[in-house]
């Protein structure tokens, strides 16, 4: 059979389309996801019982499931907990937060303590309170040990955001499987979707090396 790549001409919108929508759900994915993780990192590193008990419980129950299963999770669950329909992105976008998370913060929790604890006892040593440390002198160091463990799970999380079909969002590989059983081109259809992947992660890898050149440590 005869390859056929004006296939990719023909439907560029539709693609284009999908492509914009996955861009939209692991951007808004990442930037919440992190600041969760953050948070649920430092709870878990807290002496509160109050506070380090209900982190944990939260990472390790997430942490052992399978993406898919939260997916589901929340497609269902989160229309009622909200009382209204929620649209396949919300739930989608629900989902990804609160599983990458989970990773991210014990990427979080590992990143502070690499931090020297000489370096704690400083800042305490000047009148900061350990929430003011923590934000002007602990997590700077720690985010910048963590870089790349940080970019190879939000890589992942970018490539995993091609899950979101399983629930209807019109992300990237569902628009090209819709295309590939019309057109009846799933070859072609699926090479360019799997370049596009690798063009995408290969940039993130990309600047995840010049940042670890410019804020790494020594």
């Amino acid at each position: 059979m005869d390859l056929d790549w004006t296939i990719i001409v023909r439907n560029w919108p539709v693609l284009l389309s999908g492509f914009v929508n996955t861009l939209k759900l692991a951007v808004l994915a990442i930037g919440a996801s992190f600041v969760l993780g953050v948070v649920a990192g430092a709870l878990r590193l807290s002496r509160s019982p109050y506070l380090h008990y209900p982190a944990v419980l939260y990472i390790e129950i997430i942490r052992g499931v399978p993406l898919i299963m939260v997916i589901f999770w929340f497609y269902f669950l989160a229309p009622i907990l909200a009382g209204r329909p929620l649209d396949n992105f919300t739930s989608a976008l629900i989902a990804f937060i609160v599983f990458e998370a989970a990773y991210l913060a014990e990427i979080v929790r590992a990143g502070i303590q690499s931090v020297p604890l000489g370096q704690v006892q400083a800042a305490i040593s000047t009148g900061l309170t350990h929430p003011q440390a923590m934000r002007h002198v602990i997590l700077p160091q720690a985010i910048r040990n963590m870089i790349p463990a940080l970019v190879t799970r939000f890589i992942v999380l970018f490539m995993d955001t091609s899950l979101a079909y399983i629930i209807g969002y019109r992300e990237l590989t569902r628009v090209a499987r819709i295309i590939a059983e019309r057109e009846f081109r799933a070859f072609e259809v699926y090479t360019f979707i799997a370049i596009v992947y690798f063009v995408c992660t290969y940039a993130m890898s990309l600047v995840a090396q010049r940042l670890e050149r410019r804020l790494g440590p020594a």
